[in-house]
């Protein structure tokens, strides 16, 4: 293959197998897609059709291969997705879906996802311009900025403190924290912690190892970044590693 996991502005793409999280949860939705005839389990009912679960559920989840979207909670996709939950903290849709081929020959989300995208009605373009709904024009461009990790471009660690982020906005270090928690729905910390760990985790698939992509994305040593990752996605990074490399 040619990629299992894909980065873009608030959503990460997953493509894998034996997948096998311990009970977890996170500040994403996601959308979870065992591939045709194979199972799938969320809390330990079966599953075969695409199930989406909430911003901070927690849920265990096991695939035997199959698609994960994490999707950011203002983000666009974000917001239609939580229509569809219509404020349920999960919900499977009985849809029938249309075989996909994951080969080393596509590497276009927009076709790789069309077949599941079309059964829920969505816009195939979301994995690729998924705009946030933030309307203040100072956080917007703030979440821009950490974007910037997901194309390579990480900017050091130290330059996220909240004192310095808000005076980079003009605002002060409460106004910002309440500010940035009344966007987004979740403090700044936490956030900051879940944009690190994606930078982590890019650094990994890289070939960095845990010590440094740990370094590198601002945690302490690579024993923080294992046990974030592990309350964050019920799994180990050695496990998640295994997954995201399998062919």
């Amino acid at each position: 293959m040619k990629s299992n996991v894909w980065f873009k502005a608030g959503i990460v793409v997953i493509y894998g197998s034996s997948i096998d999280a311990s009970p977890h949860r996170h500040h994403t939705i996601q959308l979870a897609w065992p591939r045709n005839g194979y199972g799938c389990k969320l809390d330990n009912n079966e599953i075969s059709t695409p199930v989406i679960i909430d911003s901070n559920v927690e849920h265990q989840l096991q695939i035997d291969e199959g698609w994960i979207l994490l999707v950011e909670p203002t983000s666009e996709l974000g917001g239609e997705l939580s229509k569809k939950l219509a404020g349920q903290p999960s919900k499977v849709f009985k849809v029938p879906l249309p075989t996909i081929k994951h080969t080393e020959y596509i590497d276009d989300l927009t076709v790789l996802l069309s077949p599941l995208f079309d059964s829920l009605a969505l816009s195939n373009q979301f994995p690729l311009i998924n705009e946030s709904q933030i309307a203040d024009h100072r956080i917007k461009k703030l979440l821009h900025e950490l974007n910037q990790c997901l194309d390579g471009k990480c900017l050091k660690p130290s330059n996220w403190r909240a004192s310095d982020v808000a005076q980079k906005l003009a605002l002060s270090e409460s106004r910002f924290l309440h500010l940035f928690s009344q966007e987004l729905g979740i403090p700044w910390r936490p956030y900051l912690l879940w944009c690190r760990m994606m930078c982590a985790v890019r650094a990994i698939l890289n070939g960095e190892s845990a010590t440094d992509a740990a370094h590198l994305a601002g945690f302490s040593d690579s024993a923080h970044l294992s046990r974030t990752f592990r309350k964050t996605f019920g799994m180990t990074i050695r496990q998640a590693n295994a997954i995201f490399k399998k062919s």
